[in-house]
């Protein structure tokens, strides 16, 4: 890890940094820019990531192409209803000497990709909370801390309901970002079937260390940001909650419940990454605007007229925006 005489010098480093990141997973993904910029912006806030698109879209991909650009352990588990807590966080076994040793799981990486979250029941998924918020686990009475940095990144499907255990309100607050990832456009599949239908195979370069990504993180932190900033941040967390002081009438007419203090709190941080990644100091409003849906998108919660009207959450979200 290379020092740095000042945050400015750090915040250019991070810039330069970033930049190398998407050469070199557009190596691999076409398009898909936007997403690329929130999964690293989650990095470098110390956030997690929930995937949401249609199968082929690349979301298992697109998480190893950034996996394989950050020189970090990787595992990726893949959700099925018969899976239990002890296979994703370890167990304890005895050994030769009739000794309990316990056994690590696959949650004990630096960048773990829960593939189809969606798929085990909610018992399983209870089993990610803890290492989500504490970046640890606890496994027979005893804590066992996770190695740092620590990322989970999830990918689900929308259209299949049948054999799948929607994630708990408490589950999907632990995500700072939750991305919806869209088809691509014409031009991009064309590059995208060329590319994928050949016998041509690239090799990512490791862009980014873990102290690297520790020393970043730090960074975001230390970000100075301007009142009027987080006024509005705080602001337009308070518009989302219906039948308070500060609500919106838009929230009083299509919402049953609105975002929480966490959402005030991932909107400065990301808008904190957001100027840094375009080569800013501090973070301005449009800074915020621009993390603001990914990170109320599952923290605001329809009420049946919404439904009933087919009003979206993201139109809600632009609307307050």
């Amino acid at each position: 890890m290379k020092q740095f005489t000042s945050d400015k010098e750090a915040a250019d480093a991070l810039h330069r940094s970033y930049r190398e990141l998407t050469d070199e997973i557009s190596k691999v993904i076409v398009g898909q820019e936007d997403v690329v910029r929130l999964v690293l912006t989650a990095v470098f806030c110390q956030g997690h990531c929930l995937l949401v698109g249609v199968p082929g879209l690349a979301k298992t991909l697109l998480i190893h192409t950034i996996a394989s650009s950050l020189d970090m352990s990787f595992s990726r588990i893949q959700f099925t209803p018969d899976l239990m807590p002890s296979d994703i966080v370890g167990a304890e076994t005895l050994d030769k000497d009739r000794n309990f040793q316990f056994i690590t799981g696959p949650i004990f990486s630096n960048i773990v990709l829960a593939d189809e979250i969606n798929r085990t029941p909610p018992k399983t998924q209870a089993a990610l909370l803890e290492s989500m918020q504490e970046y640890s686990v606890t496994v027979a009475g005893r804590r066992y801390d996770l190695p740092r940095p620590f990322f989970v990144l999830a990918t689900q499907n929308p259209i299949e309901q049948e054999g799948t255990y929607p994630l708990p309100e408490a589950q999907l607050d632990r995500f700072m970002f939750n991305i919806m990832l869209d088809y691509p456009s014409y031009e991009s599949e064309l590059q995208i079937v060329k590319n994928t239908t050949g016998a041509v195979r690239y090799s990512l370069n490791k862009v980014l260390h873990a102290d690297d990504i520790l020393a970043y993180q730090q960074l975001v932190r230390r970000v100075p940001v301007v009142d009027n900033v987080i006024e509005y941040a705080v602001q337009l967390v308070h518009k989302t909650r219906p039948n308070t002081p500060k609500g919106s009438k838009l929230a009083d007419q299509y919402l049953e419940w609105g975002a929480g203090p966490r959402a005030s709190q991932h909107l400065i941080v990301g808008a904190k990454c957001n100027a840094l990644l375009n080569g800013k100091y501090s973070p301005d409003i449009e800074d915020v605007q621009a993390v603001a849906l990914p990170i109320l998108r599952h923290r605001v919660v329809r009420n049946f007229k919404a439904e009933a009207e087919g009003i979206t959450v993201e139109k809600l979200i632009a609307e307050l925006l």
